[in-house]
């Protein structure tokens, strides 16, 4: 009989995409695969995410579950891979020694061979899709080398690696040929693509390249760094109709006092010249951020400025975290945590507060517009969307009932006619 193996993915759209590449060589072993499912399968693979407290909380918590689960008989072996393991290796053995093995990252054939089956080159760059199979995520790089002050990651992932143009090209054409029509391309820094190995920045050229190719419909770019913005992208978003009107941008804060605490490499000034050279460029850009509250040394004048901040910006899509202290960190070593949790947490929903009727305020801007709209899902006898200005699972969508029969995954031109604070809810056109 196969073996079966369920795979089941914590955290970030790069660990994702991990999990299908190694889904990918494990059908090629003859295993029956499931991807985060209920059902009961002879090998659980975890994939963990070891970012901040609240994730390694939530992977500890997996990882304890299903060796309760491999001791009541319900699965035969566990392997848990991915950030948490590559960080606490050691301590997850001595702590939990009830599972098999414990792998790290960026390795795909140490954890191939490392359960007992057959790595197979001739695979490299294709994967197992676990999206619904209109889009997927495209990674161009790993790693990181900024040195921002509260970031894990550059210990966890390692340092900046692109990957190759002629890599990608072939990885995303594999993707068209399974269905893919909107690539949304991650990393941990896309401003930093193509330094490492072409000694420039070369995202422009890689995001026209793939454009270039036939069943393409959207590029989708995310996490850009502020810090050595890569400026030619601009006119790329601008004038190539394939690549969404949206960028997702971490810019963490304002202050100068805090963006120099944090080792951001910009200023206040410089942020706001960005975030007005893509506007002025891009008058229906919609921009995705994220805010990080609560940082060691975030006084009450740094704070509010940040609210100013977002007040002033107006950004159609943005997200926040709290500090939590990771040890070997810059800021874990040479600040104390002194902002209180309960602080950190009304800090954030403060901000949240502004940004929700920020977002029903641009929602409602788009009431008896028609927008393009990709379908992604039923659910309660509606049809679910997005808009090129939507990423998947972050962002608002676009809920639509109709008696018409509407195909998942293809596009339709539907007419805005309400809205609430992050969701939009509209009607088909007919042509």
């Amino acid at each position: 009989m196969k073996k079966s193996v369920n795979i089941i993915t914590l955290g970030c759209s790069k660990n994702l995409v991990d999990s299908e590449f190694i889904l990918k060589q494990l059908e090629a072993n003859d295993y029956t695969v499931k991807y985060d499912s209920n059902d009961k399968t002879d090998v659980v693979i975890l994939n963990t995410c070891g970012f901040i407290n609240d994730a390694k909380e939530e992977s500890i918590e997996s990882i304890l579950n299903y060796v309760d689960a491999k001791k009541a008989g319900l699965l035969d072996k566990l392997y848990v891979i991915g950030c948490l393991s590559e960080r606490y290796k050691e301590d997850l053995q001595r702590d939990i020694p009830e599972v098999d093995k414990y792998f790290g990252v960026n390795n795909y054939e140490e954890i191939v061979k490392g359960i007992n089956a057959d790595y197979k080159k001739e695979l490299v760059g294709e994967r197992v899709i676990t999206t619904p199979k209109h889009y997927a995520y495209l990674k161009i790089s790993e790693g990181c080398d900024r040195t921002c002050s509260f970031c894990a990651i550059p210990l966890i992932r390692g340092k900046h690696v692109s990957k190759p143009i002629e890599a990608l090209m072939a990885e995303a054409k594999y993707l068209v040929s399974k269905g893919v029509k909107e690539l949304i391309l991650i990393a941990q820094d896309l401003s930093y693509y193509g330094l490492d190995i072409y000694k420039e920045q070369k995202l422009s050229e890689l995001v026209e390249k793939l454009s270039n190719i036939e069943g393409i419909e959207w590029i989708r770019l995310h996490y850009f760094y502020p810090a050595n913005f890569p400026y030619t992208i601009i006119n790329v978003i601008k004038n190539n109709p394939k690549v969404c009107k949206y960028i997702d941008i971490a810019l963490q804060h304002i202050s100068n006092n805090m963006l120099s605490k944090m080792k951001r490499n910009i200023t206040k000034e410089k942020t706001y010249k960005l975030i007005d050279d893509i506007r002025t460029a891009i008058p229906d850009i919609h921009i995705r951020t994220t805010i990080l509250t609560g940082h060691p040394g975030e006084t009450e004048q740094d704070f509010y400025e940040l609210l100013e901040f977002v007040k002033n910006s107006r950004f159609e899509r943005l997200g926040t975290f709290t500090y939590s202290e990771e040890e070997n960190t810059y800021a874990g070593d040479e600040y104390t945590d002194d902002i209180p949790d309960d602080v950190k947490t009304k800090r954030a929903e403060q901000i949240m507060e502004i940004q929700q009727n920020i977002s029903a305020q641009i929602n409602s801007e788009k009431i008896g517009k028609i927008l393009k709209i990709i379908i992604d899902k039923t659910e309660n006898n509606y049809y679910v969307g997005r808009t090129e200005y939507d990423s998947a699972d972050v962002d608002n969508e676009v809920i639509i009932k109709t008696d018409k029969k509407l195909k998942i995954g293809e596009f339709y031109n539907i007419k805005i006619i309400e809205a609430s604070d992050f969701d939009l809810i509209g009607e088909v056109i007919t042509s």
